[in-house]
């Protein structure tokens, strides 16, 4: 996977070497020589020096082979202006926008674009999401046994109702966010393209679930 991470202080800079220590192709981009230097002999990656937002910067970044770009500057709005650019203009696969002000984070799932907050997110959970099937793990509950899980309905399931993706005993439709808002639905709710479900899934069922979305492994 091709991943350019653009901003690289403290958490730019972890992310980019635990990225390569796993094995990505990694580009590291920001303003600041010093910052690129700071990553040290062992980053083995590429690095450019530039505005993140730059459309020549992020060609030279190698954009258009980019699997993912994960942009975590300090400024919100450069943030995501970079992951707009990317998503809108190129067509990233997967777009992370590093977020301090939460209450825009669904307004900007709505463009495709995953959000982070610096104080609950951390690096190991931008992994996660550069990695999920389409099936993101919000929480584990208890022993593990079970988790809530956040899923987005794809345009060949509009007009599937809830019921329709319940297992009994397995999965459980437990809220619907459609329009910026979150209700909890009944069984005969009529579920639309573009709505986001958060389901408690039994971790045996998991495979089920996304059988159900039409995901695939």
């Amino acid at each position: 996977m091709n991943v350019i991470v653009v901003g690289v202080g403290y958490m730019g800079a972890g992310l980019v070497r635990r990225l390569s220590r796993q094995g990505f192709s990694v580009t590291a981009v920001d303003t600041s020589k010093a910052a690129l230097d700071s990553l040290g002999a062992s980053f083995t990656g590429k690095k450019v020096c530039g505005v993140g937002f730059d459309r020549a910067v992020l060609e030279e970044a190698g954009i258009m082979r980019a699997s993912a770009l994960v942009s975590c500057m300090g400024s919100d709005e450069a943030n995501i202006v970079v992951a707009h650019v990317a998503r809108s203009m190129f067509r990233v696969p997967r777009v992370i926008a590093r977020l301090h002000d939460l209450s825009k984070a669904e307004t900007y799932r709505r463009l495709d674009i995953q959000t982070i907050s610096p104080n609950t997110w951390g690096i190991s959970r931008i992994c996660e999401l550069l990695t999920y099937g389409q099936l993101d793990g919000v929480y584990e509950i208890g022993s593990g046994d079970v988790h809530l899980v956040r899923a987005d309905i794809p345009a060949l399931l509009s007009g599937t109702t809830v019921r329709e993706l319940t297992a009994l005993g397995e999965v459980q439709i437990v809220s619907v966010s459609r329009n910026n808002e979150t209700f909890i639905p009944t069984q005969g709710t009529v579920l639309s393209d573009g709505d986001i479900i958060y389901a408690a899934v039994a971790t045996s069922a998991n495979r089920k679930f996304k059988q159900m979305l039409g995901i695939g492994e």
